[in-house]
């Protein structure tokens, strides 16, 4: 089976191509089928007033590739070039990694998973924030 399958919580929601889907009361498991179709977990969703730090401005423009705000190739330049720059400060090998396999899926149109890699900079971000606003 090819396509991406996500597994929803109780209640959770998601936007698909549009439209905001919310999951009944049990967990399951939705697949979809249709290549390049819009998809955004809600929970996942940051608002434009949290674009505070270099990671989320990057993480915020695949989002608006998967809510379908944005057209996939008129953000891939904005996405690469914030991605090099994010990988001009976040120089450890596991930073690394994750910004050259987002890199690679913004380059194969995989904004989903483009932005699961760059959200799990997040932490690291927030953490070299702390200590550097000390």
């Amino acid at each position: 089976m090819t396509g991406l399958v996500l597994k929803l919580g109780p209640h959770e929601r998601v936007l698909i191509n549009g439209a905001v889907i919310e999951n009944g009361d049990r967990r399951s498991r939705l697949a979809i089928m249709t290549p390049n179709a819009h998809i955004l977990r809600l929970r996942d969703a940051i608002h434009p007033e949290e674009v505070t730090t270099p990671v989320r401005r990057v993480c915020y423009i695949a989002q608006l590739v998967l809510s379908g705000d944005v057209a996939a190739k008129d953000a891939q330049l904005q996405l690469l070039r914030g991605i090099e720059q994010l990988s001009q400060v976040l120089t450890d090998p596991d930073s690394r990694l994750q910004l050259s396999l987002a890199s690679k899926a913004v380059l194969e149109e995989q904004h989903y998973q483009a932005l699961k890699y760059l959200r799990s900079l997040l932490p690291r971000e927030e953490r070299l924030m702390a200590v550097g606003g000390q």
